[in-house]
């Protein structure tokens, strides 16, 4: 543990003895968490270490560069700002910017409390590698180590095709499996969700490729859970950074100022979901209601815990409608304040992750080795052009051909893939029960 003791150190004493105070409201909330790591740096390396999923000692990859230009700028120009950023670890690692304001880090800090307490008890972090920080490196020295045998435009070419691919798995799995207590992402079996690990056993690829892709598909089934809870987790966080300044930390002539930056984190836009107030508002009424909120935090993700809490008060009170542009103003309007299709929309756009719902059904069906994939529509489109682009680089690793059957505007659509382009065909759409044998 001596470098979480060394990381420790980076806290001025006074941000020391506040993360101390506030970690024992925390607990005195019956809050329960692994040991929290603060780390102060100022908001450029923030910035990088967000680019790269929270872990520096990553392996380089041009895509996160480009996502560290973008947070940079957005920084820069005053679009966004980062506050902290919180990894799911062993101990818990946590990074503060230096120029957040006292009350700023008060509120960081017992916002980081209400993750570290989320991470350890929801049960879609039950799989989760919880020393990813150590398993980040070995991956990094892994891939340093193929760019020194294969060359740097070779292993980055691959590692591109990789990365693109990452969201082709099963969140299911992981869950599934640890309450199974079986081998974690074990191995694929047909059908499945989890094209990634199919592609790890079964393409014809270099031993090298073969690892990269090992390595993209657990680095993907890591960060799977904050898809699945984002709104959950930031809305537990919220919750709890709320209640632990208010009623024990801050002083009077602090509570305004707390107001003003709790309430621009919490801010509602038109149209646009923010899990932090939506998630907030939903543990306070899930409150109001009389639910233990501990349980419902260990239980849920974002869709289940909305299907059980959200009804026509909820709705109402949050003013949460469906909206779409207006053909002649172009302004974004309420198209539909029906609770019901409001919360079947929140639903469907939470389905999976949010993530299209891709099950690998079969393998050379007609004999030419071909993949077949279906995509199990919940009525939300595939964007055919991304389609495309997915089914050239999966059959480039496959090195065979891979079909898709999907929907479009209610009418099937077969993508028929062989390697260097992708023909479209109308067919007959699935039945509706055919859809449904995804379900989980």
């Amino acid at each position: 543990m001596q470098s979480a003791r060394r990381r420790k150190s980076s806290l001025t004493p006074e941000l020391a003895l506040w993360a101390e105070r506030i970690e024992k409201v925390a607990r005195g909330y019956e809050l329960d968490f692994r040991e929290v790591v603060f780390e102060l740096l100022d908001s450029k390396d923030v910035n990088g270490i967000a680019a790269y999923g929270g872990f520096p000692v990553r392996y380089p990859s041009w895509r996160f560069g480009m996502e560290f230009e973008r947070l940079d700028k957005g920084y820069e120009y005053g679009l966004s700002k980062i506050y902290e950023l919180v990894i799911n670890n062993d101990p818990v690692i946590a990074y503060l910017v230096k120029s957040n304001s006292l009350l700023e880090q008060k509120l960081v800090m017992a916002h980081v409390f209400g993750h570290a307490d989320f991470f350890a008890h929801n049960c879609w972090f039950a799989a989760s590698d919880r020393h990813m920080l150590e398993t980040m490196g070995r991956h990094s020295t892994a891939v340093r180590r193929m760019v020194d045998r294969h060359g740097l435009e070779r292993v980055e070419t691959f590692m591109d095709q990789a990365l693109s691919l990452e969201n082709l798995l099963d969140p299911y799995l992981p869950l599934r499996e640890h309450l199974a207590q079986a081998k974690p992402l074990a191995r694929a079996k047909l059908p499945t969700y989890d094209l990634l690990g199919f592609l790890v056993e079964r393409a014809p690829l270099d031993d090298w490729q073969r690892e990269i892709l090992r390595i993209v598909r657990a680095e993907a089934y890591y960060f799977q859970p904050q898809r699945m809870t984002k709104i959950m987790n930031e809305g537990w966080a919220s919750f709890w950074h709320s209640r632990i300044l208010t009623e024990s930390v801050l002083d009077a002539s602090e509570i305004v100022d707390f107001a003003d930056c709790h309430s621009g984190a919490t801010a509602r836009a038109p149209g646009r979901v923010n899990p932090y107030k939506l998630g907030i508002e939903l543990f306070r009424y899930a409150e109001e209601l009389g639910h233990d909120i501990f349980a419902l935090r260990r239980r849920h993700n974002d869709a289940s815990l909305i299907d059980e809490l959200v009804d026509e008060t909820f709705i109402e009170r949050e003013q949460l409608f469906l909206y779409g542009k207006n053909a002649r103003s172009s302004r974004v309007e309420v198209t539909d304040r029906d609770w019901r299709k409001v919360k079947n929309r929140l639903l469907a756009d939470l389905a999976w992750g949010g993530l299209p719902q891709i099950e690998l059904i079969a393998v050379d069906a007609d004999g030419k080795g071909e993949l077949v994939l279906l995509h199990h529509h919940d009525g939300r489109d595939l964007q055919l052009g991304h389609a495309r682009e997915t089914l050239l680089r999966v059959a480039a690793l496959w090195k065979g051909p891979v079909h898709l059957s999907t929907r479009e505007e209610n009418e099937g659509r077969l993508l028929l893939c062989d390697g260097k382009d992708v023909e479209v065909r109308e067919v007959q759409a699935p039945a509706a029960n055919d859809e449904q044998s995804g379900e989980h």
